[in-house]
Formats: C-alpha cells, structure tokens, sequence
C-alpha cells in the first residue's frame, strides 16, 4: 500500500501520528499542527476542561461589562476566577476542610484591654494563626489582618471571637481553598539534626 503525505497511520492515533509530524509539518500544515496540539500553556501547567454555557442575555451583557470593568482578559479566566470563589464558600460553610485565610479586624487601640484580649485570642489559637500585621490609622485606628490556616470551622470560631471584643468596630473574613505548604515545628527541626 503506499501512502500519500498525510495519510493517518493505521496504528496510531492521529495526534500521535501528527504529534511526531508537528516538527517538519508545522510549516506546511500550520493549522493542522496547532489542532493537533494539547491544550496547554506555559502560564497554565493544568490541563483545561473546555465547556460551554447558555446565559440569558441580560445577564450576558452585565458579566462583559463586568469583566471589562475588572480587567478581565478573557471569559474563561473571569468564570474560572468566579468558581473558585463559589468553590472555597462551599467548603467555607461545610466547616471540615482544610483552608486559608485572612481575617481582617478595624479596632481602636485606645480601647483598654482590647490589644491584651485579641493577644489571647490569638495566642490560643497559635496553631491556626501564622502571622499577624497591625497598621495604625488615623483617630486612634489600627487595621490588623491575620493570616490563618485551619478547619474552616475552627477559623470561623476564631474570627467570630475576635470580631466580638468590644472595641472592635469592623471586620472582614475571608477564606481559599489554597493552603500554605508545611511549616516546620520544632519536632522536625529536632529530628534533621
């Protein structure tokens, strides 16, 4: 049998068969090549899953405003961004899984006690709370976010707790799904040495 320039091989896929051809065929078959290519990205390490949805028009129309207002380069990385989000508050209100998070707290520092209590709060809760930044503001404000790591549950009850000292006049919590790596205790630091 004899073959013609392009003709599939019976025995393999045709992205293998093309995957192999890509180096000297790019330059004439350019779309073939770039088709036959897997769906990745030097940006984007994952493989994607593409989908398609059906909006009504409205809503259409205001997720485009709202992209170009946000600066959103394309819809996939806007819907991509919006899931992530929907994704971590699942989790969030399930309570049992593993997350990150801030917790941002607007106090007055003038309060008596308040600094010593949020201290306690905190200090309790060592294990969750990585790290803590205060900036004085104006009228005797100080903003303070935490960076923690825990049981969605349990940062909930820690940020319920600090929210409630009297003294403290807003907050913010915020949790992502996405953890910090391991930090080392004084148990592993022992046994490298």
């Amino acid at each position: 049998m004899t073959r013609r320039h392009g003709d599939i091989h019976p025995t393999r896929s045709t992205y293998e068969y093309y995957s192999r051809r890509i180096s000297y065929d790019a330059v004439a078959f350019p779309l073939l090549a770039a088709a036959c290519m897997p769906e990745t990205s030097p940006s984007r390490p994952e493989p994607v899953q593409r989908i398609s949805i059906s909006l009504p028009v409205p809503l259409y129309k205001q997720f485009e405003e709202m992209m170009d207002e946000r600066g959103f380069t394309n819809r996939s990385q806007a819907i991509s961004e919006m899931m992530q989000q929907q994704i971590s508050d699942y989790y969030s209100l399930k309570g049992d899984h593993l997350m990150a998070g801030t917790i941002t707290l607007l106090y007055d520092h003038k309060k008596p006690g308040l600094k010593q209590q949020l201290s306690e709060i905190q200090y309790t809760h060592i294990t969750e709370v990585i790290s803590s930044l205060q900036v004085l503001l104006e009228n005797s404000h100080t903003m303070e976010v935490l960076l923690v790591q825990g049981r969605a549950k349990t940062l909930r009850r820690i940020a319920s707790e600090l929210l409630a000292c009297k003294g403290v006049l807003s907050g913010r919590f915020n949790l992502s799904r996405t953890i910090l790596p391991p930090i080392q205790s004084p148990e592993v630091e022992s046994e490298a040495a």
